[in-house]
């Protein structure tokens, strides 16, 4: 054998343990949705978590910095209710497992709509207690890892997550405490591709459960994302189901 396919067959033989040692210690997708559901509490105080009020205030950008009350309540299995307020008027956006619906007093509509089919997405999305991840094989979803990415200076773990409508979720976690900093979410609305990112922080304990109280959400590379700010969330409160329903005619 000719001494250069000896020395190439050597080297081969000592590179090839390196390298299958450092595909080792990449974490797989499962892993990583476990050391999650730990870090957020544990699967038992996620399972006992059934409804989630954050209430604090959010932050739009409109020819100048403009605070609105706000509230959110979400109730498992899918249902959410979000309201946010100014000068006596009140925008609500619901869902309530089935369909969605909408009030919107500063668009000049002060009586409920119900909502489209591509509008209802980010809401059933809202309904999420867990997150993505959690019981994402329950979901109908699939879930990949693809490595570490760049957030902000942190090389977060990088997952993607098809969900069952087709919607690409990529949901970044910390390195060290393995919970989302940000969520990219990527899906046809109306026709059009959309992509909405969400940056999160900020997560504080309630009923057992880190909730993120910090959020930062908006078109991708959109320099007016919307801030939303939670100064209270309470966990397992009293939840009447007809909040979430469209309301009866008068």
């Amino acid at each position: 054998m000719h001494l250069r396919s000896v020395i190439s067959l050597i080297f081969a033989a000592l590179i090839s343990p390196i390298i299958f040692a450092q595909d080792k210690t990449q974490p797989t997708a499962d892993e990583l949705v476990s050391k999650n559901i730990e870090a957020k509490g544990g699967a038992t105080a996620l399972h006992d978590l059934q409804s989630l009020r954050l209430t604090g205030k959010l932050l739009v950008q409109q020819g100048g910095q403009i605070e609105l009350a706000y509230l959110q309540i979400k109730k498992r299995p899918d249902e959410v209710l979000t309201e946010a307020s100014l000068q006596g008027m009140t925008q609500i956006q619901a869902y309530d497992g089935k369909e969605g619906w909408k009030v919107s007093p500063f668009f000049g509509r002060k009586d409920p709509e119900r909502m489209s089919a591509d509008d209802v997405k980010a809401l059933v999305e809202d309904t999420e207690i867990d997150g993505a991840l959690v019981d994402w094989k329950a979901k109908g979803s699939a879930v990949e890892y693809l490595g570490t990415e760049d957030v902000e200076g942190t090389p977060a773990h990088k997952l993607k997550v098809v969900r069952k409508n087709g919607d690409v979720s990529f949901v970044y976690l910390d390195p060290d405490h393995f919970l989302e900093i940000r969520v990219l979410t990527q899906r046809m609305r109306h026709g059009a591709h959309e992509e909405v990112e969400t940056d999160l922080g900020d997560y504080e304990k309630a009923g057992g459960v880190f909730v993120p109280t910090s959020i930062d959400s908006g078109r991708k590379g959109a320099p007016d994302k919307q801030r939303i700010i939670i100064d209270k969330v309470e966990a397992n409160v009293p939840v009447d189901d007809a909040k979430f329903h469209f309301p009866a005619s008068k």
